[in-house]
């Protein structure tokens, strides 16, 4: 279904600016992409070489020799530069291309995708080659050594890296062959969610992941790799879209000088607050790990810079004269080089050990990112807070967005219905609280305050969400792209909510499956114990806790329509087949005798908890007892919904009538008399 590319110039002859003369189209993506995989991997090396001595020196190893101390940096460099394309090339197909009119991709959908699975073919077998690099550099042995079976498969499991970069290559080798075999444009998303997440083994690794503040370190490392991943990504994907001459590429600009925008403030932020978190201010100027971030920011600067000007320059330009593709070629491929450098910098720093801290850690501060003073209380949940950089900024950004769509409805006339923007802006509020205030602070030390934010984030959360009826307020506030536009934020939701995926989910049966055995499963079935002590298992936990919820209230109660809809007593039935589930849970928890994670909450030794078994017995109780609160709503909502629905049948009777002169009354009525004249 794919074309031929041309092999004439992408540029035309009608281009106010045209690039270097090359070959053909390919040889002009290939050097551009071997450019910046070469400049990020010398920028890496160098660096790297620099600080290993340091490194070394710092953990006491000998030196693994030259292959492992200037391979190892050039590999990372690659596959991290190679999985930001296979990022940026699926965002390209997914958001940023036409489909054609019978859902397939377009021709320049078709390439995005087999390059984003060409780079993710590299990143994997760059990730599987770091493997015994990292084992090597661990143990301080030759690359060789590490490279033998007996040592290699024994020691991957043991050490964090070496396992983080063998599932790199996992995921990286399951998009590779995902975007291969994919056609259908509503299955482009899933290929850019596999990108993205074949990046995350690399937030939970390394420098953020350990010490005092990691939780804050590796969240805003999270939105550092995101950011930067389709900033990076999405420039390349639209400079190799230009080169081929692809079409509506002042629309895909436009789109991604937005997306860009929001990428550059989210890797500026996150890099100040997990530079913050790493480095003293004094230790700025004085040491090798502060130099390096002051020249990441330096580059930093620099590549907004070259952003603004594209802005300016280029995207305005297009949209008078979408054929003008010479400057934006030419400013993307600087930027790409230069953002190239700054991910191989990117490596160098992460290679170079941090300033040591200027006190020892407590046991506290090393397992959950803080120290806990006092017991829990009200005061203290509402006094004192911990910002959470992933649920807290998701909860602040959703209620803006909802605000914004509201006021878009209400500029033009519109009306929307007050309760649901109360019901949106508190399920927001309730998310905060739950994660960001002293309530998500203690939630990782003990499971009673636990079990309590479990409640919040899976059946309180998700109510008022559905209740908000988000679905409905965008495609009211967001404008349609037209008859062969290339699809909107609008055709990504319509598209959404009827892919495969989501008919599949709100089938009734299978979302309340998934809401009730998602509690049993995590709880009796040992996940919890076994990652109680991982920062990332709770964001997991926290993400799956809310969507399972907003799935299952969704089918309930949700505002929005339904995939699968149900009638009142249809969701009331449901609802009501769930809750003997729920209610054994928290018995269940209760009557427990075993303590769920005991040697992680021993060693925390909190001496307002002396009795852990009796903690976990209170969280059951909470899981018992608060349980009922969103039933309450939950009835009160099919309740109003009910009345609802039967007063619109009344009208739509009523209507009926008055247009036909209450037709089908009448009949009724001779219907009637003729059954009377029969008997009599």
């Amino acid at each position: 279904m794919a074309s031929a590319p041309s092999t004439a110039s992408p540029l035309g002859a009608d281009d106010d600016q045209k690039p270097p003369a090359i070959a053909s189209p390919r040889a002009g993506l290939a050097t551009v992409a071997l450019g910046a995989l070469g400049l990020a991997a010398l920028v890496a090396m160098a660096l790297g070489g620099l600080s290993a001595t340091e490194a070394l020196a710092q953990l006491g190893l000998p030196d693994p020799g030259i292959v492992t101390r200037y391979g190892l940096p050039a590999m990372q460099a690659i596959a991290i530069v190679s999985g930001v394309a296979a990022v940026g090339a699926a965002l390209h197909a997914a958001f940023l291309a036409a489909p054609q009119a019978n859902g397939l991709v377009d021709v320049a959908g078709y390439r995005s995708l087999r390059i984003a699975s060409g780079a993710a073919a590299l990143q994997a077998a760059s990730a599987f080659v770091l493997v015994p690099l990292v084992l090597s550099d661990t143990t301080g042995q030759p690359f060789r050594v590490a490279l033998q079976p007996g040592n290699l498969w024994p020691s991957i499991p043991l050490v964090e890296s070496a396992l983080a970069w063998a599932w790199t290559g996992i995921l990286a080798a399951a998009v590779a062959l995902g975007a291969r075999i994919v056609l259908r444009w509503g299955w482009t998303p899933l290929v850019l969610a596999g990108a993205l997440l074949a990046l995350m083994p690399l937030v939970v690794t390394g420098h953020s992941s350990s010490g005092g503040s990691h939780d804050i370190a590796t969240n805003s490392f999270f939105w550092h790799v995101v950011g930067s991943a389709v900033w990076l990504g999405g420039l390349f994907a639209l400079l190799v879209h230009a080169w081929f001459k692809g079409a509506h590429l002042d629309v895909a600009v436009r789109r991604y000088s937005w997306i860009a925008g929001i990428a550059f403030l989210a890797v500026g932020v996150s890099g100040v607050i997990n530079a913050l978190v790493r480095v003293a201010p004094g230790d700025v100027f004085t040491t090798t790990y502060g130099w390096l971030l002051v020249a990441k920011a330096i580059m930093l600067g620099i590549l907004g810079a070259f952003g603004y000007m594209q802005r300016r320059r280029v995207v305005d330009r297009l949209a008078t004269d979408p054929r003008a593709r010479g400057p934006f070629v030419s400013l993307a491929a600087i930027e790409v080089l230069l953002l190239a450098a700054t991910v191989g910098l990117g490596v160098g720093l992460a290679r170079t050990p941090p300033p040591a801290p200027s006190s020892i850690p407590s046991f506290q501060e090393v397992a959950l990112g803080y120290q806990l003073e006092q017991g829990p209380s009200l005061w203290v949940f509402l006094t004192q807070w911990r910002f959470d950089l992933i649920f807290g900024t998701a909860a602040i950004v959703l209620a803006t967005l909802y605000i914004l769509g509201v006021r878009r409805l209400s500029g033009r006339g519109d009306a929307w219905p007050i309760g649901r923007t109360i019901a949106w802006l508190s399920g927001c509020a309730a998310l905060l609280l739950a994660t960001s205030s002293g309530m998500g602070k203690y939630s990782h030390a003990m499971f009673s305050v636990h079990m309590s934010s479990h409640m919040i984030l899976s059946m309180l959360v998700p109510t008022l969400l559905a209740l908000g009826g988000p679905v409905t307020l965008a495609l009211r506030a967001l404008p349609p792209a037209g008859r062969g536009g290339v699809p909107g934020p609008r055709e990504w939701i319509v598209a959404g909510v009827h892919s495969p995926v989501s008919r599949a989910l709100t089938q009734p049966i299978v979302a309340a499956v998934l809401f009730v055995s998602s509690f049993y499963i995590l709880y009796f079935g040992g996940i919890f114990s076994a990652a109680a002590d991982s920062h990332t298992a709770h964001v997991l936990m926290n993400v799956h806790f809310l969507l399972t919820g907003y799935l299952f209230y969704w089918v309930i109660i949700g505002v929005d329509p339904s995939p699968h809809p149900l009638q009142p007593f249809g969701k009331l039935a449901l609802l009501w087949a769930t809750l003997p589930f729920h209610a054994f849970f928290g018995i269940a928890l209760m009557n427990m005798d075993t303590v769920m994670g005991r040697d992680f909450y021993q060693q925390l030794a909190l001496p307002w908890v002396p009795d852990l078994l009796d903690d976990q017995a209170i969280g059951g109780s909470i899981a018992w007892g608060t349980g009922e609160i969103p039933i309450v709503i939950v009835m009160l909502a099919l309740l109003v919904q009910w009345s609802a629905s039967d007063r619109r049948v009344a009208r739509r009777v009523d209507r009926a009538a008055d247009k036909d002169d209450d037709a089908d009354l009448a009949a009724y009525n001779a219907m009637l008399a003729e059954l009377a004249r029969r008997e009599r």
